[in-house]
């Protein structure tokens, strides 16, 4: 039978009967796993056996959890859950660029992704390029250079909620025979499945939307293998490491050991091997309770979302609201085509006044938790400018149109009425008190 996305969500990738008929994904907590006999070993050192071997690549936590995200990824071939958002980013941006050429992305990514193309990759002998102007998809085009290894973006960006059309900018990558990454964390498969436009790959912070509780932190990579790597600009892959080798001695390529996955697969045998960012048991299991719940919260968030966006349009103190619901927004259109379900549950806007006020504002909240998090259950309030963006440069924020004024939202699950009614007294506090 083919399910559902929400039949999906709670039963893709485990079956209770080879877990003790545990209706819940056990949280195996073990470093490793009995080989029980030489051939048995000899399987898995080898990679004709994909059992577990030794918990830092592989745990069945950890293999549900992924068997669950390809599941609710329409196309999906492989996944790697990792310990973080930015192991997700930094792994699979490693993996494709593997020590040379240009990295193409845009300066409204996460501010610790775009600062990592600077602080970590310029290390590993890999350049970036900025998109100038990401909303014309014709800026992409002109910013491929001969060395360019892929295209980055984000599928909803933070905290301005912009939407970049997908489909068009894939087809760009493709043209020039690179690969388009597509950071889906804000949107979450529910609201979006980047293969259907044309994603090669896709990565997470599990962190947020995910897991959805603010209790866990943790990654994810998941790929389609629609990408031809064979194309002459990712030697990578087709290279024969000794360690791939097979129980007859004969070398192979990632595309021989891992002909479903080899961008997954790559990452797990040499990145997770080697730098070790692999997710706990426990962390795993975390994120799998979210996933069961992740319709119902985002759906709520969603609306939650739009009509604080609908209050905030309302009040004298507020400068501008971004978010793809707002009036007017340059992003509707592409919100329809892609976000149909609602284009996510963060937003941002512009408050009157100047850095006292923001404090005053700010500390004055009561139900919104002042916190650098998103995706969370509970609705959070921050200032990126001088927190979550803190690390880009004034050109870098200007570039990404995060202006001092900015005051973004992660809308949660309690009522509408009370996040706006504190949102209100907040407002009050801020430019009627003395």
């Amino acid at each position: 039978m083919s399910y559902s996305f929400d039949t999906l969500k709670l039963h893709a990738g485990y079956d209770p009967k080879d877990h003790n008929h545990a209706v819940s994904v056990p949280i195996y907590q073990t470093t490793a796993y009995t080989l029980e006999t030489v051939k048995r070993s000899d399987d898995l050192f080898y990679f004709d056996s994909s059992d577990a071997l030794y918990t830092r690549l592989s745990n069945p936590t950890s293999d549900a959890l992924e068997a669950r995200l390809i599941a609710l990824h329409k196309g999906a071939t492989g996944a790697v859950s990792l310990a973080s958002g930015m192991a997700a980013v930094t792994y699979a941006l490693l993996n494709v660029t593997a020590g040379s050429g240009r990295i193409l992305a845009t300066a409204r990514s996460y501010g610790g992704s775009v600062d990592s193309l600077e602080q970590v990759f310029s290390e590993f002998g890999v350049k970036y390029d900025l998109v100038e102007d990401p909303d014309d998809v014709s800026s992409f085009e002109k910013s491929i250079r001969e060395d360019t290894k892929v295209i980055f973006i984000e599928s909803i960006s933070n905290p301005n909620a912009t939407i970049l059309d997908i489909e068009e900018i894939a087809r760009v990558a493709h043209k020039h025979n690179i690969p388009l990454i597509v950071d889906n964390t804000i949107a979450t498969p529910y609201l979006l499945n980047p293969f259907d436009f044309g994603a090669d790959v896709v990565v997470y912070s599990a962190t947020k939307g995910l897991s959805g509780h603010g209790n866990v932190v943790a990654g994810a990579i998941v790929e389609n293998n629609k990408f031809d790597w064979n194309n002459g600009k990712f030697p990578q892959f087709s290279g024969k490491p000794y360690f791939l080798r097979s129980q007859q001695q004969k070398l192979r390529s990632y595309q021989e050991v891992f002909p479903e996955t080899p961008f997954t697969g790559r990452i797990r045998s040499i990145y997770l091997n080697y730098l070790g960012a692999c997710i706990a048991p426990f962390s795993a299991y975390l994120v799998i309770l979210g996933i069961e719940t992740l319709s119902e919260r985002i759906a709520k968030q969603v609306s939650n979302a739009e009509k604080i966006v609908e209050f905030l349009e309302t009040r004298p103190e507020v400068l501008w609201v971004k978010h793809p619901h707002a009036k007017g927004s340059r992003y509707a259109a592409l919100a329809k085509k892609y976000f149909p379900k609602g284009a996510g549950a963060i937003l941002s806007f512009g408050l009157k006044g100047d850095a006292n006020t923001r404090r005053k504002f700010l500390e004055a909240v009561k139900v919104f938790s002042l916190q650098a998090n998103i995706g969370d259950a509970k609705s959070l309030i921050i200032n990126p400018s001088v927190t979550t963006h803190i690390e880009l440069n004034p050109k870098l924020q200007k570039a990404a149109d995060i202006l001092p004024e900015t005051i973004r939202l992660s809308v949660g699950l309690e009522d509408a009425n009370d996040l706006i009614e504190d949102l209100k007294q907040s407002f009050d506090v801020a430019f009627h008190e003395k």
